[in-house]
Formats: C-alpha cells, structure tokens, sequence
C-alpha cells in the first residue's frame, strides 16, 4: 500500500504592527484569545484545553495541557496579560474546574478570519488576509529566540518534543539594526549572576573576565 508523507505548511510570522491592528478590531473576547497565543505560543487547541485552575494568576503563570504529544510546560505572561484573564474570569464567573473559554479552536479561527478579512477591505490592504490564527504562535516562537538567543528556551515554550521543529524559528527574520547589542563584563560570580538574571547572555571569557551579551 502506497504511503503518504503529509507536506509542511509554510511557516510565515506577521509583524507586530498587523497583529495588533487586527487585535484592535476584534471583540474583547476574541482579543483576549489571541493575545494569549500570542504572549504564550499556545496552540489553538491549547488554548481551548485551558482550565481556570491551569493559570496562575499571582505567579503569572499559564501550565497548558500540551497537545501534539509535545512536552509539558509552565509559561510566564505579562501583569496586562494575567489582569485581562482575571477581569475575564471575573466577568464570566469561570469556576475553577471549568474551562476558561468556550466554544471551539475552528470556532476561533473563523472569527479572527472574518474580522481580518474585513479590516484588509476596509483598510484597502490586501496583506493583513496572510495573518493567520496559528501565525501568533509563531510570532511568539521568533520574537522568543531573537531576544534570548536560546533554542532550547524557544523549544521548551513551544513544547516541542525535538529541536528540529524548533530550528526553523532561528532564521525567519531579518531584524536589521534591532540586532545590535549591549555588552556589559563580570569579574567574579556575583556579577555574573546578576548579568544573567537581568537576562544577558554569556558570549566568553577573555583575560580572566567573562562577557555578556543583551539585544537592545
């Protein structure tokens, strides 16, 4: 019996001007959704597999049910983030074994569809109907490894199983002069150990002093 090898979709990460000016046309509902895919990576179906009882609202952490047989992840989100969740929560008194959102990923994805679709019309932009759904996912993944240089970071977020999904976030854009760096020294382990928790990045050692590295 033949066998069929399923193609690979194009990966394609829309810039974060297009993204938002469709976030601004959606409902608030519809809104919230796509922001948290787009802070967190979550897949759709994730986002639907979300329980109140899965986000940590002190902590600002989201523990997603991990789809795609992928690895189990906690993922840290912004205080704006978790404030929309708990308004939300509030709002619609989401109990804490229920899920936070109803309805269906191909409910959500006909959503975002036809308020993009008609944002490209009435903007006369043909290219804001290229942003999928799924594509913040991507934004999130690539805007991930461009700041921390980390595959492994990338590939954890993602929940990834093999970092070979994760490789093709390393080369998807060109940030021109948003690549520039700060370069900042440690003498000792101390120092070190404050440059790597305000998030620089060890690039090597040299006459005894270790350097860092931060993008702008």
């Amino acid at each position: 019996m033949p066998k069929f090898s399923k193609s690979t979709q194009e990966v394609k990460v829309p810039t974060k001007e297009k993204v938002n000016m469709i976030l601004s046309a959606c409902g608030k509902i519809t809104s919230l959704k796509a922001k948290i895919i787009m802070e967190t990576g979550l897949r759709p179906i994730e986002l639907f597999g979300l329980l109140t009882k899965d986000i940590d609202l002190e902590q600002k952490i989201i523990y997603p049910n991990t789809a795609k047989h992928g690895n189990p992840r906690k993922i840290k989100i912004s205080l704006e983030l978790a404030d929309l969740i708990h308004q939300y929560i509030q709002k619609y008194n989401r109990q804490f074994n229920e899920p936070l959102f109803r309805g269906t990923p191909i409910f959500l994805g006909r959503d975002f569809r036809t308020i993009r679709n008609l944002l490209a019309k009435k903007l006369n932009d043909p290219s804001i109907k290229n942003v999928r759904l799924y594509d913040l996912r991507h934004y999130f993944a690539t805007m991930d490894y461009h700041k921390f240089q980390d595959i492994k970071r990338t590939q954890y977020l993602m929940g990834h199983k093999h970092s070979s999904t994760t490789d093709i976030y390393t080369h998807l854009l060109d940030y021109g002069e948003e690549s520039e760096f700060i370069c900042k020294t440690a003498n000792n382990i101390r120092e070190a150990t404050v440059l790597i928790e305000q998030g620089f990045q060890y690039v090597t050692e040299m006459e005894g002093i270790k350097i860092f590295k931060k993008r702008k």
